[in-house]
């Protein structure tokens, strides 16, 4: 049996820093090559032709990594151009059915059951209906221009459906290699979370409030306890009990994470009775999860989004809690 101290130097001194399978860096060295290759013949194309949206709906249909070639041209990720089909799915506005030519593809949803279409129903029906295709070019071509699009999608976001990124312009190649690199600065940047929404109100309010574990439930379920968003007013006597999941993505964890919200639940009507126990649920990730939705909100009290509406209402209840008067 090895000690501590030769296990230790064995990872220090057999160390591999970084794990490389050749024969898939060869293939995928290959799929990089073809993208690239495909790029580059459509910026010949377009100089040569001018800019022309058959361009894009050829690339498309006959090019098997087609899209993934106008996704890094736009910096627009997969999982981005997949809400937005969702999106697109959900809501009727005329302006953004026309421009994605939606009569022509698609068929009423049950948004009680609604899933999110995989990679392979939406390359499918690129290939098999031109509508859908045409829509999908019409998005990278006009989509920034749509006030729905507009309102709805981040600033961020919306800056790669640009027109003139499908000029291969320089300018635009640069603001795409930028986005690419700043992606997870950008996501990680704490004014640009919802929760902040939270805590303008309640500082607007003069309502104190406090984030991290609770007392009792450290003490009497270790195991169960964690940090909580909000607690308002403080942790020694808790009035409201606030968790945010604001979800853009999906994922398998939202089933876990629905049960844990329950357990912790039935946790705090015995631990602290007085307190209210509130969510703020939203995010396309949540709606086309409705399974996992409906057990989400089971877990509250109530239930609010960061609509405008919901957060006048999330208002009026604080201020009744207490009564309109400043807490600080």
């Amino acid at each position: 049996m090895k000690t501590a101290n030769q296990k230790f130097q064995t990872v220090m001194e057999k160390n591999t820093f970084y794990f490389s399978n050749p024969i898939f860096e060869q293939n995928y060295e290959g799929y990089l090559t073809s993208i690239k290759e495909t790029l580059l013949v459509i910026k010949n194309t377009v100089e040569n032709e001018g800019l022309k949206k058959e361009i894009f709906e050829d690339l498309l249909l006959e090019k098997e990594y087609g899209l993934r070639a106008l996704l890094a041209l736009t910096g627009l990720s997969n999982e981005t151009l997949k809400r937005l089909i969702t999106i697109s799915r959900i809501v009727d506005d005329p302006e953004l059915d026309k421009l994605i030519l939606k009569s022509a593809w698609h068929e009423k949803d049950n948004t009680k059951n609604l899933k999110e279409w995989s990679d392979s129903k939406i390359s499918s029906m690129i290939l098999t209906n031109t509508s859908f295709r045409k829509g999908i070019v019409n998005i990278f071509f006009e989509g920034s221009s749509i006030p729905f699009l507009a309102r709805t999608i981040p600033l961020f976001e919306l800056k790669k459906l640009s027109i003139s990124k499908l000029r291969f312009e320089l300018g635009e190649m640069i603001d795409t290699l930028i986005r690419y690199k700043e992606k997870g600065s950008y996501s990680a940047t704490g004014e640009n979370n919802p929760e902040t929404l939270i805590a303008n109100i309640l500082e607007t309010l003069c309502v104190p409030f406090q984030k991290g574990e609770l007392g009792e439930l450290v003490e009497n379920a270790p195991d169960n306890k964690r940090t909580m968003d909000f607690i308002i007013p403080n942790k020694e006597s808790p009035l409201v009990i606030i968790e945010s999941s604001f979800l853009v993505t999906t994922s398998s964890g939202q089933g876990d994470k629905s049960k844990t919200e329950i357990s912790i639940n039935s946790l705090l009507k015995e631990h602290y009775p007085r307190a209210q126990f509130i969510g703020f649920v939203d995010g396309i990730g949540w709606y086309v999860r409705p399974g996992d939705l409906q057990r989400m909100v089971n877990a509250y009290e109530d239930v609010f989004t960061f609509h405008e509406e919901e957060l006048m209402r999330f208002e009026q209840l604080i201020n009744s809690i207490f009564n309109g008067q400043p807490q600080c």
